[in-house]
């Protein structure tokens, strides 16, 4: 049966020429499939892997089609045998009574009224004895590849890529299976498996070719790719070359590959071959809210602005539109980066925006520049520094005050969520300390923020999601502040069913109280998210918000709101709607509708 099997490619080929040669068929009447001896769990994996019973449930049941799947089932249902352990199985095919693997390929039948396939798996076999060798220190092998446990034969495969990436991990990049010997006793249903292993040599990093670059120069592209030339072959390097490609945003494909055989010097070439992405991409988004109004955004980005990957993005965002508290704000930014600057991970950039506000409280035009290093610790920690010149000019309901300051904003992000756009698991932490040195009556101090996000899975249809803020001024008097550093609470970025910037403080001014933000603020939201079809999911959430006169979380008042939202997976990430009122505190009253691109956090 089995080297009828092996035949099987041809099978196919002359079946479907028979076919368009108008051969006369019938639909199939009835196909048994039959695993006597067999467990569910056997069952159903043989039953998976049947292209067979495939054809038979989408239809194709045409008898030259029923013979192409039948002999191509014999290796399909054998391999599922021997991954189960079961090494003496026998397997027969029949056509009407005739076994699939003999019947002649130009003899392939007229019609099919029944198909019977019928798998013995026979016992399950356990291994006699198991061993790889050599071993690199540390090596830990599957806990299933030892004697006395079910022999199966993904085991055997995966104690040898075990044991081949521990000697990768040290070092050497050719090691390889030299030989193996598996040998089936079937007095004793045993197996004895026996892998020996070539290390090799201990590889450093060789030379870098490169290839595939049009307008980013190929100096340029060694400098961004950052391989370790001269250090010991690692796959942790190899990884962290192919991250740094990726976030550098240049190309839609970058190959890193190992030369065939090692080099001089015990070394091992690499070669990197890329395909640039579209030199310029543009971007739109919108969000709605009856309270907050309406927020409409764009950006231009060209990727390599002058050969060196250099990416120059020019951003505009209205946000506001036809809200009822405060007026229409208006920002325009413009970034440039400079990736592989000072070191393959550390990138630099300038920055410059303009915005004009028109906040619950107060209007204000403002202006900042700046510069700075961001650099990637690892795929889940980066960190960045800016030295940044601002200015602002502010006007509330009894005067309008001008303030200037320097400051120096530090911030760390962990990120080690499944999903940046509809994570199920995981958590993502984000920290900041920005001192700040103020001119004129501009006062100085530092802000402190941070934000914690935690998601888990509650079984395969819901996910608990929790988020966490906090902020506090610390060194300067309220009205000393810069605007851009004290805090509100309220809206679709905090505190969903109260109105936007809706909760901050009043501080008395001469013999006036004058609304403005905080120097405390802390807020809280909780979501169950449930899928109900593969596409469309219900949420249940409450965020709580806090806003204090000082950064000691003193002197402050509280608000929250409830409510129920709709999500709709578009395949990138799911459209939000959100329906919530407020459930504590006096700013707001009323239903809120969000409407908005991915998850609310």
């Amino acid at each position: 049966m089995l080297k009828a099997a092996k035949r099987w490619k041809t099978g196919c080929w002359l079946a479907g020429a028979l076919a368009l040669a108008g051969l006369p068929a019938a639909g199939l009447e009835q196909l048994v499939f039959e695993v006597p001896g067999a467990d569910a769990a056997l069952s159903r994996a043989l039953e998976a892997a049947s292209l067979t019973r495939q054809a038979e449930r989408e239809g194709r049941t045409a008898p030259q089609d029923l013979l192409a799947a039948a002999r191509a089932d014999y290796a399909r249902l054998l391999a599922v045998l021997y991954a189960q352990g079961h090494y003496a199985g026998t397997i027969g095919i029949t056509l009407d009574g005739r076994e699939a693997a003999a019947i002649a390929l130009l003899d392939a039948p007229g019609r099919v009224d029944t198909l019977r396939i019928t798998v013995r798996p026979g016992a399950r076999f356990a291994f006699s004895s198991a061993s790889v060798a050599p071993l690199a220190p540390g090596t830990a092998l599957p806990e299933g590849f030892a004697p006395g446990a079910p022999a199966f034969s993904g085991v055997i495969g995966a104690a040898a890529a075990a044991a081949i990436g521990e000697w990768r991990d040290a070092g050497h990049a050719k090691a390889e299976v030299a030989a193996q010997s598996i040998v089936a006793d079937h007095r004793s249903t045993t197996l004895a498996a026996a892998i020996t292993l070539r290390p090799g040599p201990q590889l450093l990093f060789g030379a870098l070719a490169t290839s595939g670059t049009q307008r980013l120069r190929p100096e340029r592209l060694a400098e961004i790719a950052g391989l370790p030339t001269g250090e010991v072959f690692s796959p942790a390097a190899v990884a962290r070359v192919q991250a740094r490609l990726r976030r550098s945003g240049i190309f839609s494909s970058a190959v890193l590959g190992e030369a065939a055989l090692p080099g001089l010097g015990d070394s091992i070439d690499m070669t990197l071959a890329v395909i640039e992405a579209p030199l310029r991409r543009f971007g739109i988004g919108a969000e709605l809210s009856s309270r907050d109004g309406g927020r409409v955004s764009a950006f231009w980005l060209h990727r390599n602005l002058w050969g060196g990957g250099e990416r120059l993005r020019v951003e505009g965002e209205v946000t506001g539109i036809g809200t009822s508290a405060g007026g229409a704000d208006l920002r325009a930014s413009l970034r440039l980066d400079r990736p592989a600057t000072f070191s393959a991970d550390t990138q630099a950039f300038a920055e410059a925006s303009a915005a004009r506000l028109d906040e619950v409280d107060h209007r204000a035009l403002a202006l900042r520049l700046g510069f700075g290093l961001a650099h990637d610790f690892s795929d889940a920690l980066t960190g960045s520094v800016a030295l940044r010149l601002s200015g602002s000019r502010v006007t509330d309901a009894f005067a309008t005050e001008t303030f200037r300051q320097l400051s120096l904003p530090v911030a760390l992000t962990f990120d080690r969520r499944d999903s940046a756009a509809d994570p199920m698991r995981g958590y993502w932490l984000d920290l900041g300390v920005t001192p700040f040195a103020g001119f004129g009556a501009t006062g100085s101090g530092v802000q402190l923020r941070g934000e914690a996000r935690g998601y888990r899975a509650l079984g395969g249809r819901a996910v608990l999601a929790g988020r966490a803020q906090i902020g506090s001024v610390l060194g300067s008097a309220l009205l000393e502040t810069p605007r851009e550093y004290l805090f509100h609470s309220g809206g679709g970025g905090s505190v969903r069913g109260q109105p936007y910037q809706s909760l901050g403080v009043e501080v008395l001014r001469g013999f006036d109280l004058v609304p403005m933000g905080g120097a405390s603020f802390a807020a809280f939201s909780g979501e169950l998210r449930g899928r109900i079809t593969e596409n469309i999911g219900l949420v249940a959430f409450y965020d709580a918000g806090f806003v204090g006169l000082t950064g000691g979380f003193a002197d402050g008042g509280w608000h929250a709101g409830a409510g129920l939202g709709l999500r709709y997976d578009t395949g990138i990430g799911p459209i939000r709607l959100d329906l919530a009122m407020p459930v504590a505190g006096n700013t707001g009253d009323g239903l809120q509708i969000y409407l908005g691109i991915g998850q609310a956090f």
